[in-house]
């Protein structure tokens, strides 16, 4: 692999990856080790890019199995808010007291129906939703069928209509 496949391919991921880890271990530190602990592998094993269908797919399966032994083993799921926009460096003006309490309380009751849901639902979900990816790139990246996909975001879209409803 050269610089340039590395940085055509895989560095413009960050952001999501991060989201993804972000949504397992719920840490930001933890989830820019992650990122960077799947950077650094798949930087030494270059080699053996070739034999790889899918980049894309590989490095948030990466992620994602990562991120859950890591909670593994410390045992713990922390549970913050997502970071605001102001947090990863941009600037923003608008943003009064009264709009960015709104979005943390926001925030914190969609996280906390997203985490009623099954793990499967919430890969689903957070893969379909939040990063926009297509049934066939989620099945590719979790190693399920496209069909499968299609029930677990359906059933996970129901919950989260039905939790979100029941705590208005």
């Amino acid at each position: 692999m050269s610089h340039d496949k590395f940085h055509r391919i895989i560095l413009p991921l960050k952001n999501k990856l991060f989201r993804l880890a972000w949504s397992i271990v719920r840490n930001s530190a933890d989830a820019e080790d992650i990122v960077q602990d799947v950077f650094v592998k798949l930087w030494t094993k270059n080699g053996e890019w070739d034999e790889i269908e899918n980049l894309e797919a590989y490095c948030f399966r990466a992620i994602k199995n990562m991120a859950f032994d890591r909670v593994e083993s410390l045992s713990i799921r922390k549970t913050e808010n997502i970071p605001s926009e102001s947090e990863n460096g941009v600037f923003v003006d608008n943003i009064t007291p009264l709009r960015k309490l709104v979005e943390t309380e926001r925030d914190t009751l969609i996280y906390k129906c997203i985490d009623e849901l099954s793990e499967n639902q919430k890969m689903v979900f957070q893969l379909r939703e939040i990063e926009g990816m297509s049934y066939k790139e989620i099945a590719g990246t979790l190693e399920i069928s496209e069909d499968l996909v299609k029930v677990s975001l359906f059933r996970a879209r129901n919950k989260m209509k039905e939790l979100l409803l029941g705590k208005q």
